[in-house]
């Protein structure tokens, strides 16, 4: 989840500087994607 914290961060960062919305959507997607991966992995089996 810590990754995802980071990849949220950086697309707010891109976001601020004038990226693209292409490079800012893709970044989001692997945020949530990796948030989403954490937050299974804690999941009791």
């Amino acid at each position: 989840m810590g990754l995802g914290g980071f990849l949220l961060a950086g697309a707010w960062s891109l976001h601020k500087q004038g990226a693209s919305k292409v490079v800012i959507g893709v970044v989001s997607a692997l945020a949530a994607l990796s948030i989403g991966g954490g937050i299974l992995w804690m999941l009791p089996k």
